[in-house]
Protein backbone atom coordinates (compact mmCIF):
# COMPACT_ATOMS: atom_id res chain seq x y z
CA UNK A 1 0.00 0.00 0.00
CA UNK A 2 2.51 2.25 0.55
CA UNK A 3 4.71 1.61 -2.23
CA UNK A 4 1.70 2.35 -4.71
CA UNK A 5 1.02 5.41 -2.60
CA UNK A 6 4.09 7.30 -3.20
CA UNK A 7 4.26 6.11 -6.23
CA UNK A 8 0.88 8.29 -6.94
CA UNK A 9 3.03 10.83 -5.41
CA UNK A 10 5.52 11.16 -7.60
CA UNK A 11 2.99 10.89 -10.37
CA UNK A 12 1.20 14.25 -9.46
CA UNK A 13 3.92 15.71 -8.95
CA UNK A 14 4.76 15.31 -4.85
CA UNK A 15 7.89 16.94 -3.63
CA UNK A 16 8.92 16.25 -0.11
CA UNK A 17 11.55 14.39 1.49
CA UNK A 18 11.96 10.44 0.80
CA UNK A 19 9.09 10.16 -2.13
CA UNK A 20 11.30 8.75 -4.14
CA UNK A 21 12.38 5.67 -1.09
CA UNK A 22 10.01 3.25 -2.32
CA UNK A 23 11.83 3.00 -5.72
CA UNK A 24 14.81 1.86 -3.96
CA UNK A 25 14.91 -2.26 -3.86
CA UNK A 26 17.35 -2.20 -1.20
CA UNK A 27 15.71 0.52 0.76
CA UNK A 28 11.95 -1.82 0.82
CA UNK A 29 14.02 -4.74 1.28
CA UNK A 30 15.96 -3.65 4.83
CA UNK A 31 12.40 -2.08 5.94
CA UNK A 32 10.19 -5.09 5.12
CA UNK A 33 12.39 -6.96 7.36
CA UNK A 34 12.37 -4.85 10.00
CA UNK A 35 9.04 -4.31 10.16
CA UNK A 36 8.89 -7.85 9.88
CA UNK A 37 10.92 -8.70 12.74
CA UNK A 38 8.21 -6.08 15.04
CA UNK A 39 5.39 -7.60 13.91
CA UNK A 40 7.19 -11.32 15.11
CA UNK A 41 7.86 -9.64 18.18
CA UNK A 42 4.94 -7.39 19.31
CA UNK A 43 2.24 -9.80 18.03
CA UNK A 44 4.05 -13.27 18.63
CA UNK A 45 3.86 -13.01 22.27
CA UNK A 46 0.10 -11.84 22.03
CA UNK A 47 -0.54 -15.27 20.17
CA UNK A 48 1.34 -17.52 22.55
CA UNK A 49 -0.31 -16.11 25.27
CA UNK A 50 -3.62 -17.01 23.40
CA UNK A 51 -2.85 -20.39 22.10
CA UNK A 52 -1.90 -20.99 25.77
CA UNK A 53 -4.99 -19.62 26.80
CA UNK A 54 -7.01 -22.06 24.58
CA UNK A 55 -4.27 -25.01 25.24
CA UNK A 56 -3.37 -25.43 22.23
CA UNK A 57 -0.77 -27.32 22.62
CA UNK A 58 1.60 -29.97 21.06
CA UNK A 59 0.85 -33.65 22.00
CA UNK A 60 3.77 -35.39 21.90
CA UNK A 61 4.31 -39.41 21.91
CA UNK A 62 7.13 -40.82 23.56
CA UNK A 63 10.11 -41.87 21.53
CA UNK A 64 12.32 -41.57 24.76
CA UNK A 65 14.11 -39.29 23.21
CA UNK A 66 15.78 -36.25 25.29
CA UNK A 67 13.88 -33.27 26.49
CA UNK A 68 10.64 -34.74 24.54
CA UNK A 69 8.61 -34.85 26.92
CA UNK A 70 9.20 -31.05 28.53
CA UNK A 71 8.03 -30.05 25.28
CA UNK A 72 4.30 -31.41 25.70
CA UNK A 73 1.93 -29.03 26.07
CA UNK A 74 3.83 -26.12 24.07
CA UNK A 75 2.08 -23.99 22.14
CA UNK A 76 1.80 -25.14 18.35
CA UNK A 77 0.35 -23.25 15.41
CA UNK A 78 3.01 -20.73 15.66
CA UNK A 79 3.44 -20.79 11.92
CA UNK A 80 0.51 -17.29 11.92
CA UNK A 81 2.84 -15.72 13.79
CA UNK A 82 5.50 -15.70 10.65
CA UNK A 83 3.02 -16.06 7.90
CA UNK A 84 1.37 -12.61 9.28
CA UNK A 85 4.52 -11.15 10.03
CA UNK A 86 5.64 -11.79 6.15
CA UNK A 87 2.72 -10.37 4.67
CA UNK A 88 2.23 -7.18 6.96
CA UNK A 89 5.71 -5.73 5.57
CA UNK A 90 4.78 -7.04 1.77
CA UNK A 91 1.22 -6.03 1.87
CA UNK A 92 2.90 -1.90 2.72
CA UNK A 93 6.15 -2.15 0.97
CA UNK A 94 5.39 -4.78 -2.15
CA UNK A 95 4.37 -3.95 -5.96
CA UNK A 96 1.54 -5.71 -6.68
CA UNK A 97 1.88 -4.98 -10.46
CA UNK A 98 4.24 -7.39 -10.17
CA UNK A 99 3.43 -10.98 -11.13
CA UNK A 100 5.96 -12.51 -8.63
CA UNK A 101 4.49 -10.44 -5.45
CA UNK A 102 0.72 -11.88 -6.20
CA UNK A 103 2.25 -15.33 -6.85
CA UNK A 104 4.56 -15.05 -3.56
CA UNK A 105 1.10 -14.10 -1.81
CA UNK A 106 -0.86 -17.06 -2.77
CA UNK A 107 1.43 -19.29 -2.14
CA UNK A 108 1.94 -17.93 1.23
CA UNK A 109 -2.16 -18.00 1.94
CA UNK A 110 -2.15 -21.44 0.11
CA UNK A 111 -0.24 -23.18 1.40
CA UNK A 112 -0.52 -21.60 5.04
CA UNK A 113 -4.47 -22.44 5.26
CA UNK A 114 -3.48 -25.90 3.90
CA UNK A 115 -1.31 -26.27 7.00
CA UNK A 116 -3.39 -24.60 9.34
CA UNK A 117 -6.33 -27.00 8.57
CA UNK A 118 -4.06 -29.77 9.00
CA UNK A 119 -3.11 -28.55 12.93
CA UNK A 120 -6.65 -28.20 13.24
CA UNK A 121 -7.47 -31.71 12.72
CA UNK A 122 -4.59 -32.78 15.03
CA UNK A 123 -4.95 -30.45 17.63
CA UNK A 124 -8.26 -29.43 18.13
CA UNK A 125 -9.88 -32.17 16.96
CA UNK A 126 -7.41 -34.88 18.71
CA UNK A 127 -6.79 -36.28 15.27
CA UNK A 128 -3.23 -37.56 15.59
CA UNK A 129 -3.30 -38.24 11.74
CA UNK A 130 -4.21 -35.23 10.87
CA UNK A 131 -5.42 -34.20 6.96
CA UNK A 132 -5.50 -36.73 5.09
CA UNK A 133 -1.78 -37.15 2.83
CA UNK A 134 -3.96 -37.57 -0.89
CA UNK A 135 -5.31 -34.35 0.15
CA UNK A 136 -2.78 -32.69 1.41
CA UNK A 137 -0.32 -33.23 -1.50
CA UNK A 138 -3.27 -32.16 -3.85
CA UNK A 139 -2.98 -29.12 -2.17
CA UNK A 140 0.87 -28.71 -2.79
CA UNK A 141 0.45 -29.95 -6.69
CA UNK A 142 -2.62 -27.64 -6.99
CA UNK A 143 -0.25 -24.81 -6.62
CA UNK A 144 2.29 -26.34 -8.12
CA UNK A 145 -0.11 -26.29 -11.37
CA UNK A 146 -1.03 -22.32 -11.32
CA UNK A 147 2.68 -21.92 -10.99
CA UNK A 148 3.44 -23.69 -13.76
CA UNK A 149 0.50 -22.79 -15.82
CA UNK A 150 1.49 -19.06 -14.82
CA UNK A 151 5.14 -19.52 -16.20
CA UNK A 152 3.71 -20.61 -19.52
CA UNK A 153 1.32 -18.39 -20.01
CA UNK A 154 1.93 -15.21 -18.44
CA UNK A 155 3.29 -12.66 -20.69
CA UNK A 156 5.05 -10.68 -17.61
CA UNK A 157 7.03 -13.58 -16.86
CA UNK A 158 10.51 -13.35 -19.21
CA UNK A 159 14.30 -13.00 -18.86
CA UNK A 160 16.88 -11.86 -21.02
CA UNK A 161 20.16 -14.31 -21.32
CA UNK A 162 22.63 -10.99 -22.83
CA UNK A 163 21.95 -8.05 -20.93
CA UNK A 164 25.45 -6.56 -22.26
CA UNK A 165 24.15 -4.92 -25.29
CA UNK A 166 22.25 -2.46 -22.97
CA UNK A 167 24.93 -0.06 -21.63
CA UNK A 168 22.75 2.74 -19.37
CA UNK A 169 20.85 1.60 -16.73
CA UNK A 170 18.38 4.57 -16.98
CA UNK A 171 14.91 3.62 -16.57
CA UNK A 172 14.07 4.55 -20.38
CA UNK A 173 16.93 2.14 -20.91
CA UNK A 174 15.47 -0.77 -19.11
CA UNK A 175 12.18 -0.36 -20.66
CA UNK A 176 13.43 -0.78 -23.86
CA UNK A 177 15.42 -3.69 -22.80
CA UNK A 178 12.17 -5.18 -21.41
CA UNK A 179 10.04 -5.27 -24.63
CA UNK A 180 12.46 -7.04 -26.16
CA UNK A 181 12.76 -9.99 -23.72
CA UNK A 182 12.11 -13.77 -24.50
CA UNK A 183 9.06 -14.61 -23.32
CA UNK A 184 7.62 -18.21 -21.81
CA UNK A 185 10.66 -19.70 -22.15
CA UNK A 186 11.41 -23.02 -20.77
CA UNK A 187 15.41 -22.34 -19.99
CA UNK A 188 16.55 -22.68 -16.77
CA UNK A 189 20.38 -22.39 -14.52
CA UNK A 190 22.04 -25.51 -14.26
CA UNK A 191 25.10 -24.95 -11.92
CA UNK A 192 28.75 -25.71 -12.48
CA UNK A 193 28.39 -25.21 -16.03
CA UNK A 194 30.33 -22.32 -18.59
CA UNK A 195 27.32 -21.91 -20.41
CA UNK A 196 24.65 -22.42 -17.30
CA UNK A 197 21.85 -22.21 -19.39
CA UNK A 198 19.60 -26.07 -19.43
CA UNK A 199 16.49 -25.78 -21.70
CA UNK A 200 13.98 -28.33 -20.84
CA UNK A 201 13.00 -28.63 -24.77
CA UNK A 202 16.15 -30.75 -24.90
CA UNK A 203 15.05 -33.48 -22.76
CA UNK A 204 12.06 -34.41 -25.06
CA UNK A 205 12.08 -36.62 -28.56
CA UNK A 206 9.27 -34.25 -30.57
CA UNK A 207 10.36 -32.07 -32.81
CA UNK A 208 8.27 -28.77 -34.11
CA UNK A 209 4.80 -27.69 -32.23
CA UNK A 210 4.69 -30.82 -30.64
CA UNK A 211 8.39 -30.80 -28.85
CA UNK A 212 7.27 -27.46 -27.70
CA UNK A 213 4.35 -28.41 -25.62
CA UNK A 214 6.25 -31.37 -24.58
CA UNK A 215 8.59 -28.76 -23.21
CA UNK A 216 5.90 -27.22 -21.10
CA UNK A 217 4.13 -29.99 -19.82
CA UNK A 218 7.41 -31.22 -18.68
CA UNK A 219 8.30 -28.04 -17.10
CA UNK A 220 5.14 -27.38 -14.85
CA UNK A 221 5.49 -31.10 -13.89
CA UNK A 222 8.86 -30.14 -12.52
CA UNK A 223 7.39 -27.04 -10.94
CA UNK A 224 5.23 -29.13 -9.41
CA UNK A 225 7.51 -31.47 -8.03
CA UNK A 226 9.87 -28.76 -6.81
CA UNK A 227 7.62 -26.97 -4.64
CA UNK A 228 5.80 -30.52 -3.12
CA UNK A 229 9.11 -31.44 -2.02
CA UNK A 230 10.27 -28.38 -0.44
CA UNK A 231 6.75 -28.06 0.92
CA UNK A 232 7.28 -31.39 2.59
CA UNK A 233 11.05 -31.30 2.95
CA UNK A 234 10.79 -28.45 5.09
CA UNK A 235 7.89 -29.93 6.75
CA UNK A 236 10.10 -33.16 8.16
CA UNK A 237 12.75 -30.44 9.16
CA UNK A 238 10.42 -29.06 11.77
CA UNK A 239 11.30 -31.25 14.64
CA UNK A 240 13.48 -29.34 16.71
CA UNK A 241 13.48 -26.28 18.30
CA UNK A 242 14.72 -23.50 15.78
CA UNK A 243 15.84 -25.84 13.29
CA UNK A 244 13.53 -25.45 10.48
CA UNK A 245 13.28 -21.78 11.32
CA UNK A 246 16.80 -21.05 11.21
CA UNK A 247 17.58 -23.52 8.30
CA UNK A 248 15.16 -21.49 5.94
CA UNK A 249 16.26 -17.97 6.97
CA UNK A 250 19.04 -18.92 5.34
CA UNK A 251 17.92 -20.53 2.57
CA UNK A 252 15.71 -17.46 2.23
CA UNK A 253 18.67 -14.74 2.39
CA UNK A 254 20.85 -16.90 -0.11
CA UNK A 255 17.93 -16.43 -2.53
CA UNK A 256 17.09 -13.14 -1.95
CA UNK A 257 20.67 -12.64 -3.13
CA UNK A 258 20.18 -14.35 -6.56
CA UNK A 259 16.55 -12.62 -7.08
CA UNK A 260 18.63 -9.25 -6.72
CA UNK A 261 21.38 -9.90 -8.74
CA UNK A 262 19.12 -11.51 -11.37
CA UNK A 263 17.38 -8.32 -11.38
CA UNK A 264 20.39 -6.28 -11.65
CA UNK A 265 21.13 -5.54 -15.59
CA UNK A 266 24.72 -4.61 -13.98
CA UNK A 267 25.22 -7.57 -11.82
CA UNK A 268 23.59 -9.79 -14.38
CA UNK A 269 25.55 -8.63 -17.06
CA UNK A 270 28.70 -8.77 -14.57
CA UNK A 271 28.18 -12.19 -13.46
CA UNK A 272 26.78 -13.57 -16.82
CA UNK A 273 23.77 -14.90 -15.67
CA UNK A 274 19.69 -14.21 -16.65
CA UNK A 275 18.88 -11.04 -16.42
CA UNK A 276 14.96 -11.33 -14.80
CA UNK A 277 13.48 -8.04 -14.40
CA UNK A 278 11.26 -7.49 -11.85
CA UNK A 279 12.63 -10.05 -9.71
CA UNK A 280 14.43 -8.01 -7.21
CA UNK A 281 10.56 -7.70 -5.84
CA UNK A 282 11.15 -11.41 -4.72
CA UNK A 283 14.49 -9.99 -2.99
CA UNK A 284 11.68 -7.80 -1.35
CA UNK A 285 9.52 -10.56 -0.05
CA UNK A 286 12.37 -12.66 0.73
CA UNK A 287 13.60 -10.10 3.19
CA UNK A 288 10.64 -9.61 4.98
CA UNK A 289 10.66 -14.11 5.11
CA UNK A 290 13.80 -13.99 7.00
CA UNK A 291 13.02 -11.01 9.21
CA UNK A 292 9.51 -12.76 10.07
CA UNK A 293 11.86 -16.08 10.81
CA UNK A 294 14.08 -14.04 12.88
CA UNK A 295 11.28 -12.41 14.68
CA UNK A 296 9.79 -16.27 15.59
CA UNK A 297 13.06 -17.72 16.27
CA UNK A 298 13.02 -15.28 19.41
CA UNK A 299 10.64 -17.28 20.76
CA UNK A 300 11.41 -20.86 18.67
CA UNK A 301 14.78 -20.88 19.91
CA UNK A 302 15.74 -23.57 22.32
CA UNK A 303 13.85 -24.20 24.41
CA UNK A 304 11.11 -23.31 22.28
CA UNK A 305 7.87 -21.18 23.61
CA UNK A 306 6.09 -22.16 20.62
CA UNK A 307 5.90 -24.67 17.97
CA UNK A 308 5.69 -23.24 14.08
CA UNK A 309 3.26 -26.53 13.57
CA UNK A 310 2.04 -27.59 9.48
CA UNK A 311 0.94 -23.90 9.28
CA UNK A 312 4.49 -22.74 9.32
CA UNK A 313 6.51 -25.48 8.16
CA UNK A 314 4.09 -26.44 4.83
CA UNK A 315 3.99 -22.85 3.47
CA UNK A 316 7.89 -21.66 4.09
CA UNK A 317 9.07 -24.60 2.32
CA UNK A 318 6.72 -24.23 -0.60
CA UNK A 319 8.04 -20.35 -0.84
CA UNK A 320 11.36 -21.53 -1.32
CA UNK A 321 10.09 -23.65 -3.93
CA UNK A 322 8.35 -20.73 -5.72
CA UNK A 323 11.17 -18.12 -5.11
CA UNK A 324 13.49 -20.91 -7.08
CA UNK A 325 10.81 -21.17 -9.31
CA UNK A 326 10.08 -18.11 -10.90
CA UNK A 327 14.90 -17.14 -10.59
CA UNK A 328 15.05 -19.75 -12.52
CA UNK A 329 16.91 -21.95 -10.06
CA UNK A 330 15.34 -24.59 -8.96
CA UNK A 331 18.41 -27.05 -10.57
CA UNK A 332 20.27 -25.38 -7.49
CA UNK A 333 17.96 -26.50 -4.65
CA UNK A 334 19.75 -29.92 -4.31
CA UNK A 335 22.00 -27.77 -2.83
CA UNK A 336 21.21 -24.88 -1.59
CA UNK A 337 18.30 -26.94 0.55
CA UNK A 338 20.93 -30.23 1.23
CA UNK A 339 19.43 -30.12 4.59
CA UNK A 340 15.90 -30.45 3.38
CA UNK A 341 16.94 -33.23 1.03
CA UNK A 342 19.17 -34.80 3.54
CA UNK A 343 15.63 -34.85 5.74
CA UNK A 344 13.48 -36.37 3.14
CA UNK A 345 15.75 -38.78 1.75
CA UNK A 346 15.96 -39.99 5.36
CA UNK A 347 12.46 -41.07 5.70
CA UNK A 348 12.25 -42.85 2.43
CA UNK A 349 15.55 -44.86 3.16
CA UNK A 350 13.78 -45.80 6.27
CA UNK A 351 11.13 -46.48 5.39
CA UNK A 352 12.18 -48.42 2.19
CA UNK A 353 15.08 -50.66 4.78
CA UNK A 354 12.35 -51.19 7.15
CA UNK A 355 9.94 -53.17 5.16
CA UNK A 356 12.48 -54.97 2.69
CA UNK A 357 14.06 -56.38 5.66
CA UNK A 358 10.43 -57.20 7.43
CA UNK A 359 10.13 -59.10 4.27
CA UNK A 360 13.03 -61.17 4.19
CA UNK A 361 13.97 -61.39 7.82
CA UNK A 362 10.45 -61.52 9.54
CA UNK A 363 11.18 -58.73 11.42
CA UNK A 364 11.92 -54.93 10.48
CA UNK A 365 15.46 -53.14 10.76
CA UNK A 366 15.83 -49.76 11.05
CA UNK A 367 18.93 -48.14 8.93
CA UNK A 368 18.72 -44.84 11.31
CA UNK A 369 18.45 -44.96 14.68
CA UNK A 370 15.58 -42.82 14.27
CA UNK A 371 14.06 -40.54 11.13
CA UNK A 372 13.73 -37.91 10.08
CA UNK A 373 18.02 -37.41 10.16
CA UNK A 374 17.81 -34.87 12.97
CA UNK A 375 16.29 -37.32 15.47
CA UNK A 376 18.97 -39.99 14.65
CA UNK A 377 22.25 -37.72 16.48
CA UNK A 378 19.50 -36.92 19.42
CA UNK A 379 20.11 -38.59 22.85
CA UNK A 380 17.46 -40.86 23.77
CA UNK A 381 16.96 -40.11 27.53
CA UNK A 382 18.47 -37.13 29.82
CA UNK A 383 21.18 -40.06 31.33
CA UNK A 384 22.49 -40.66 28.04
CA UNK A 385 26.76 -39.77 27.74
CA UNK A 386 27.73 -38.44 24.97
CA UNK A 387 29.81 -40.67 22.25
CA UNK A 388 31.02 -39.12 19.10
CA UNK A 389 30.69 -42.54 17.58
CA UNK A 390 27.13 -43.02 17.94
CA UNK A 391 26.70 -39.86 17.14
CA UNK A 392 24.28 -38.82 20.22
CA UNK A 393 24.37 -35.60 20.96
CA UNK A 394 22.15 -32.29 22.87
CA UNK A 395 19.21 -31.06 21.00
CA UNK A 396 20.36 -27.54 20.62
CA UNK A 397 23.99 -28.65 19.17
CA UNK A 398 22.54 -30.88 16.57
CA UNK A 399 20.40 -27.93 15.63
CA UNK A 400 23.33 -25.37 15.39
CA UNK A 401 25.72 -27.67 13.32
CA UNK A 402 22.57 -28.39 11.06
CA UNK A 403 22.62 -24.33 10.90
CA UNK A 404 26.34 -24.99 9.84
CA UNK A 405 25.94 -26.87 7.11
CA UNK A 406 22.91 -24.96 5.64
CA UNK A 407 25.05 -22.09 5.88
CA UNK A 408 28.25 -24.27 3.67
CA UNK A 409 25.62 -25.22 1.37
CA UNK A 410 24.52 -21.62 0.78
CA UNK A 411 28.09 -20.38 0.16
CA UNK A 412 28.97 -22.75 -2.08
CA UNK A 413 25.13 -22.46 -3.98
CA UNK A 414 26.92 -18.31 -4.47
CA UNK A 415 30.24 -19.48 -5.28
CA UNK A 416 28.06 -21.55 -8.38
CA UNK A 417 27.63 -18.51 -10.00
CA UNK A 418 31.53 -18.11 -10.94
CA UNK A 419 32.52 -21.66 -10.69
CA UNK A 420 31.86 -23.11 -13.87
Amino acid sequence: MLYHLFEYFQRTGADFPGVGLMQYISFRAIAGSVIAILTALIFGKRIIRWLQKKQIGETIRDLGLEGQIRKKGTPTMGGVIILVSILVPTLLLGNFRNINTILLVLATVWLGVTGFIDDYIKVIRHDKEGMKPRTKLLSQVGLGLVVGLTMCFSPSVGFRTNASTVTAYENQEEMTLQSSIVQNNTKTTIPFVKNNEFDYRWLTPFPGKWGDVASWILYILVIIFIITACSNGCNLTDGMDGLAAGTTAIVGVTLGILAYLSGHIGYADYLNIMYIPNSGEIAVYLSALVGALLGFLWYNSYPAQVFMGDTGSLALGGIIGVCAVLIRKELLLPILCGVFLAEALSVMIQRIYFRRTRIKRGAGVRFFRMAPLHHHYQKENPDAVWQHPKGVLPESKIVARFWIVSILLAVLSIVTLKIR
